[in-house]
């Protein structure tokens, strides 16, 4: 059994991941952690108490963060202090936050990914291929939508797409159009067009729950890790 902390546990995401987590036998649910402004700081879910102290991740084997940039660096320093695993799923991180996730996996597991849904990692594969195929021939163009909370534009998936685009087809992506509207949960398209043809790739997301049990899996995934930097296209063997 794996004993696992969630941050963020209030927030739209959190309140998924616990969820589950408590109807997954392979998790105990050991702390729970929330922003000290938080309206609902001070609740218990399943006889744990939210606490707003990483201290309380001592004795936690995987910590799952999505949450804020800089709380996500707070409780990876922590992570480290105690030895905990971490899977981050938290965007909107800079280049230097990045470099302390990668230092930190020198000591720690830790799966980072700018979206954990089985679905969209198959769609950034199936970007991969055909980036490589289309080559510098084909335009390439995307267009992501979220919810009107979300803060970050382009998403880290949007991003992260593009990265993989530019890397296979040896050509820049200019055109990356960021949508945001109701409360969309993640929308992702790359289209591929030439003068003879379009291809298009999308995926639609129906619920936070696809996210939420990617995160899992991950969680599963570092159980025999001792450290090192992965991404769900390693738990899901798509690399």
């Amino acid at each position: 059994m794996i004993t696992l902390a969630v941050s963020g546990c209030q927030g739209r995401m959190g309140q998924s991941i616990t969820r589950l987590a408590l109807a997954d036998q392979e998790f105990a649910l050991k702390a729970l952690l929330e922003r000290k402004d938080h309206p609902r700081a001070n609740e218990t879910i399943a006889n744990v108490p939210i606490s707003t102290d990483n201290s309380t991740l001592k004795g936690c084997q995987v910590l799952i963060e999505f949450t804020s940039p800089e709380a996500t660096i707070a409780n990876l320093k922590a992570c480290v202090q105690y030895g905990v695993k971490m899977v981050i799923g938290t965007t909107g991180l800079q280049p230097d936050q990045v470099k302390e996730i990668e230092k930190a996996a020198r000591r720690i597991p830790i799966v980072f990914s700018s979206n954990m849904s089985v679905g969209v990692n198959i769609l950034f594969k199936l970007t991969q291929i055909a980036a490589e195929k289309t080559g510098p021939s084909y335009t390439i163009t995307m267009t992501e939508a979220h919810h009107i909370h979300k803060k970050d534009a382009p998403s880290g998936t949007a991003k992260t797409l593009a990265a993989i685009a530019e890397k296979a087809s040896g050509t820049k992506i200019e055109n990356i159009k960021s949508i945001r509207e109701g409360e969309i949960i993640g929308d992702h398209t790359v289209v591929f067009e030439s003068a003879g043809d379009i291809i298009t790739i999308s995926h639609h997301a129906k619920s936070r729950d696809i996210l939420a049990k990617g995160a899992l899996v991950a969680a599963k995934f570092l159980r025999h890790k001792h450290k090192g930097l992965f991404n769900m296209q390693d738990v899901l063997e798509l690399n």
